[in-house]
């Protein structure tokens, strides 16, 4: 039987760049000419360029840009612009939120007020990124998945950046930027509301994150699997069902115990990974402000058992026996 050829059998397949569909008339033409890559063909597709971004998406970039310079500049000079000291302390570095005492006011800049101005740029270039992926689904006669997909990242990214700390009336409820202080933001976060896993959001979030992680490890492995069979090229395979398409569901009925095709898996496993920051952004915006101890919460509602009678009641040393 011919097999087809892949990354994962023999060759890297490379032809004549692909221009790609037109744009519409509204839009600008693609800049660049393509090239081609080993090392990207090794990854998925070997060609780049030519690329098209539109206004949404430069200004989208011009805005992250800006607020990755404001944190980094902050960080810099929080360690006296010192470039070493930046490079070896990157991880514990932070840019932090305005002090409680500031509520949702403007802060001064050296005491939030840069923590402020970089959140509204970075905010407003991942909403003109959303607006880009919306528009360039609609123009090239697309579903929305994608756009509704990017938007349940941003839901959470907007739970514990603006809607939490609105609700809380203090921008100092928000995450730092930094990368340990982000974790340990997190961290406090849990002990300070009685554990946040016995938040029953915070459980069904780490149920879709796991379960989608396994959803896409073994559709991918499987995909892989027949792909000497031509089972990469799966719009074929959902509409001209071949042999490649009858193992894998052999596979996944044999083994999985449950029936997926190549175009149910993906709505599988889209969806688990979509419910997993819609639940955990829930899950987060209830804490402090619905419920303030999900432990206690948990014992009022049968999820954890009560606190163990550890300690017994002081003894009177004047009333014990044989005291004068």
């Amino acid at each position: 039987m011919a097999e087809y050829q892949n990354i994962f059998t023999q060759v890297q397949v490379h032809g004549a760049g692909e221009p790609g569909v037109s744009l519409g008339k509204r839009d600008e033409n693609r800049v660049g000419k393509p090239i081609f890559s080993k090392i990207a063909g090794a990854l998925g597709n070997a060609q780049i360029g030519p690329f098209y971004l539109g206004f949404t998406g430069l200004l989208s970039l011009i805005l992250g840009v800006v607020a990755f310079e404001i944190i980094g500049f902050n960080m810099l000079a929080s360690v006296n612009w010192d470039v070493v000291e930046f490079v070896r302390q990157l991880f514990w570095l932070a840019l932090e939120p305005p002090p409680p005492e500031y509520g949702l006011g403007i802060p001064p800049m050296a005491e939030g007020g840069w923590w402020l101005l970089a959140g509204f740029c970075l905010t407003m270039s991942i909403l003109l990124w959303w607006v880009r992926l919306f528009l360039r689904a609609r123009d090239l006669g697309l579903g929305y998945q994608i756009p509704i997909a990017f938007a349940a990242a941003i839901w959470l990214f907007l739970v514990l950046g603006f809607f939490r700390p609105l609700l809380m009336g203090s921008w100092s409820e928000a995450v730092p930027f930094g990368i340990f202080p982000h974790l340990d933001w997190t961290a406090a976060f849990s002990i300070r509301y009685g554990n946040l896993f016995y938040n029953p959001f915070h459980m069904l979030s780490i149920v879709f994150l796991y379960g989608s992680a396994i959803l896409f490890a073994m559709h991918g492995a499987t995909i892989l699997a027949v792909g000497r069979y031509g089972g990469e090229r799966e719009i074929e395979q959902i509409t001209d069902r071949g042999t490649a398409t009858e193992r894998a569901a052999l596979f996944w009925r044999w083994t999985m115990g449950f029936n997926a095709t190549m175009e149910s898996i993906h709505r599988w496993a889209w969806w688990f990974a979509v419910l997993c920051p819609l639940t955990g952004g829930i899950g987060i915006l209830l804490t402090g402000t619905v419920v303030d101890n999900w432990y206690l919460w948990g014992m009022k509602h049968g999820i954890v058992p009560m606190y163990p009678e550890v300690y017994t009641p002081a003894v009177d040393p004047a009333a014990a026996t044989g005291a004068n």
